[in-house]
């Protein structure tokens, strides 16, 4: 009988210190804190990047894909996701203002001109009279595209054209251009059927197009409401791991592969939030 005890003994402390064992090895890697980032095709590759460098923060980034510009706020909003990186900062604020949506800009990424593609055209003067142009029509991105339109000498727009509002803001169409807004996802499949389409540069990479050298016109990088953001819930924008991110994405290494990736596709920025404070103005 004594025996038999001092054997079940010895098989329960065997199994007690198995079971401290495996306890003192999930705690190893218990100390690390999963993020999920919702970001769009295109910036995959960048953060991949992020995620091997916040790895060895104690960070781990799971990397969630959207293909439009609708569902990754929606989804932060939720509480789905924990961040997204996919947006400029003038299309978040106009989405949050008009969903009511309690989420707050926390980083600035990069900014990704938008460009005019055409598979007939060499040069944007070879449009012709009553040529069709296929634009994003989301509020933003067709504000931004009207704008490049006129900025390419096609168009005029209403004097106190703001960016907001439709084609209802065409002052002079001289050719008489029949300018077409498609949702987003579409603008790249447009060029299968009209002269010209005025396509994002996220949305141009995921069509196989080269956003440096395919457009016959091109946005510059200079305007801040176009820099893309990181975007938090509100009452999580000071968190410390999210502040990490925002400045792992601005290293050197990460605005080095953003230029050696995309090839001026995506331009870096490594500013603080509070730079595109005035963006309005810009």
């Amino acid at each position: 009988m004594k025996k038999s005890l001092i054997g079940k003994t010895f098989v329960f402390l065997i199994g007690v210190s198995l079971l401290l064992l495996a306890a003192c090895g999930s705690t190893e890697n218990s100390g690390d804190e999963v993020i999920k980032v919702g970001v769009g095709s295109a910036e995959i590759p960048t953060w991949n990047l992020v995620k091997d460098l916040a790895e060895e923060e104690g960070i781990t980034l799971e990397i969630v894909k959207f293909d439009d510009y609708v569902q990754p706020n929606l989804a932060l909003d939720s509480g789905e996701i924990d961040l997204n990186a996919f947006q400029t900062v003038v299309y978040f604020d106009n989405f949050i203002t008009e969903r009511d949506l309690d989420l707050s800009a926390i980083g600035t990424t990069s900014i990704w001109p938008m460009g005019i593609y055409s598979q007939d055209k060499g040069d944007i003067s070879d449009l012709e009279e009553g040529d069709q142009i296929i634009i994003p029509n989301d509020p933003t991105n067709l504000g931004r595209a009207l704008l490049l339109i006129e900025k390419a000498g096609l168009i005029t727009l209403e004097e106190d054209f703001d960016g907001q509002g439709g084609t209802e803001n065409i002052a002079e169409n001289p050719k008489n251009l029949e300018i077409t807004p498609v949702d987003s996802g579409q603008t790249a499949r447009g060029l299968e059927d009209a002269a010209a389409s005025v396509i994002n540069s996220d949305m141009a990479i995921k069509a196989g197009l080269n956003p440096t050298n395919d457009p016959v016109f091109r946005e510059d990088s200079g305007n801040k409401s176009y820099i893309n953001i990181i975007a938090a819930p509100t009452d999580e924008k000071d968190n410390v791991s999210y502040s990490k991110i925002v400045e792992i994405y601005h290293s050197d290494e990460v605005s080095s592969f953003i230029e050696e990736e995309f090839g001026g596709a995506a331009v870096p920025v490594k500013e603080p939030i509070s730079y595109l404070d005035d963006y309005k103005q810009n």
